[in-house]
């Protein structure tokens, strides 16, 4: 019933989405090096399986650009069918992992790095849009790596898109982006039809409408093939069996193999954590996808989509943000698009075809302005440079060479933070008097902490008084023990008195004599 209750919002959501995903599909597909069609298969997958199976209220699932380095490699090392079965033993390890409750590691990702994540991929996104905006579409939809498909870079493009832009595209991208502009700031104030028609979709019909009747009427401001969406026509239903590529079962005895679906398996489960945790968060309702079962899904949907010859498929960011930002409400936004993509690619790929790879791009631009909103930079400078840092190393590295590269990054500096808080954190040297001083220990003192208590008590000058208080001590290193006690022998010969309080046997003091 809720899903019916939210068919006014998620119908045009999906409908958006759906023009989104099916150029993003081919061009992960043909950044991966595989078929054309399985990237096709799996946004199919994405979409209805996963989509079923998952409880992401505005998750989307589909062929994920963060492992196309990954499938090129294994698809040139295994070949095609064989990889395939990889994608199979990927899936079932996901479902062992989302029965084993392993969505827990969830959790465990900074909110700086997650927030970099978005603000990286909108950067991404709005610097990857920019030439298809212009009609310069050298680099394939989908490509979100700096070093490209086509032997460019994200920047090298940027230099090289006027020397073969196109007037037309600029035209459709030009009045698509007003339009996108005009539908958010004016007209869905007005409410009506103009709220419940977003904005993306009008765009995008704008840019259909555009090449149908140019195409007629004015040739010469048609766009050509290569600057419109191009899906496969199938002649007849009889022609998908042929398109439809099965595993090679005799290589799951392949070593090789199992080391590409355990990469597969945790490269894919990671991104979906990091996608979950990012889409729950721009939720206006706030509320939180149970990522066991999520991982399970993905899991289901892999083992389908590796049985019907699609790549791998993670919850992806680029169409969760569409999703969100076009007014989706539920997860039936995300299965209806994968409805649509099932629908449009065996019936009416004459349609899809029609689309101006320009208009998906004013789309794109929004949708990356909005994840890299400038006030979202602000507020992690506010927030201080434990937040600040790896945010921006996040986002830069995701720029500057690919999106799970750039996470470890942010993930590796924002370790580094915690490390060094803890090393700081660890104990309380204060003055209390003439020559008199106190240490006080933190309830956790471990091994990380041991040259900064060992540096501190170096500097205590000769002569003084130390109060050593470890009462509120529940747990320390042997490492920790060491320091206090070789401090304690070397004392007399420093000339230093020690008080200390011990957690249990209550006070007692320890005095050492200079010698």
């Amino acid at each position: 019933m809720r899903a019916l209750s939210n068919l006014r919002q998620d119908l045009p959501a999906g409908i958006v989405v759906f023009f989104v995903a099916v150029p993003l599909c081919l061009g992960i597909a043909l950044a991966s090096g595989a078929p054309p069609f399985s990237g096709l298969v799996a946004g199919i997958v994405g979409g209805i399986v996963v989509g079923l199976l998952s409880g992401s209220p505005l998750g989307v699932s589909g062929p994920a650009a963060g492992l196309a380095v990954i499938v090129l490699r294994a698809i040139e090392q295994l070949g095609f069918e064989p990889f395939l079965a990889a994608v199979v033993l990927a899936g079932l390890l996901q479902v062992g992992m989302g029965l084993a409750r392993a969505g827990v590691l969830a959790y465990f990702f900074p909110s700086s790095v997650i927030k970099g994540m978005l603000s990286g991929i909108g950067v991404l996104i709005i610097l990857k849009q920019i030439p298809h905006a212009l009609g310069h579409d050298t680099d394939a939809e989908g490509d979100m790596s700096f070093e490209q498909v086509d032997g460019d870079t994200t920047l090298g493009t940027l230099g090289h898109m006027f020397e073969d832009f196109t007037p037309a595209a600029m035209l459709v991208s030009g009045v698509a982006l007003a339009i996108l502009i005009l539908w958010d700031r004016v007209l869905t104030k007005r409410g009506g039809l103009f709220k419940m028609l977003q904005g993306p979709l009008v765009a995008v019909v704008f840019g259909i409408a555009y090449q149908a009747l140019t195409a007629r009427f004015a040739p010469d401001w048609a766009l050509s093939l290569d600057h419109l969406v191009q899906v496969q026509v199938i002649g007849s239903l009889s022609e998908v069996g042929s398109l439809l590529v099965h595993p090679d079962w005799s290589a799951f005895g392949s070593h090789a193999v199992w080391v590409t679906a355990i990469t597969i398996a945790v490269v894919a489960s990671l991104e979906t954590l990091l996608c979950v945790d990012a889409t729950d968060r721009m939720d206006p309702e706030k509320r939180k996808t149970p990522t066991n079962r999520e991982l399970f899904a993905q899991g289901v949907g892999n083992m389908t989509s590796g049985l019907l010859g699609g790549l791998p498929v993670t919850q992806v960011i680029v169409r969760s943000s569409a999703n969100i930002q076009s007014g989706g409400k539920s997860k039936t936004s995300a299965v209806l698009h994968g409805f649509l993509i099932l629908i449009f690619v065996l019936v009416l790929p004459q349609v899809l075809n029609l689309v101006p790879l320009a208009a998906l791009a004013a789309v794109l631009l929004v949708v990356g302005y909005k994840l890299a909103k400038p006030a979202l930079l602000k507020e992690q400078w506010e927030a201080g440079w434990s937040q600040f840092i790896p945010f921006t190393v996040t986002v830069l590295g995701i720029v500057f060479t690919d999106l799970l590269t750039g996470i470890g990054l942010g993930l590796g500096v924002a370790l580094f933070v915690l490390l060094r808080a803890h090393f700081l954190n660890s104990h309380l040297l204060q003055q209390t008097g003439e020559g008199e001083y106190q240490l006080t220990l933190a309830e956790e003192v471990s091994f990380l902490n041991k040259g900064a208590l060992a540096g501190e008590l170096e500097r205590l000058p000769r002569g003084s008084r130390v109060v050593v208080d470890l009462r509120k001590v529940v747990h320390m290193d042997h490492d920790v023990k060491e320091v206090l006690d070789e401090f304690s022998a070397g004392a007399g010969a420093r000339s230093i008195t020690i008080e200390r309080h011990d957690p249990v046997p209550g006070p007692r003091t320890v005095t050492a004599q200079a010698s």
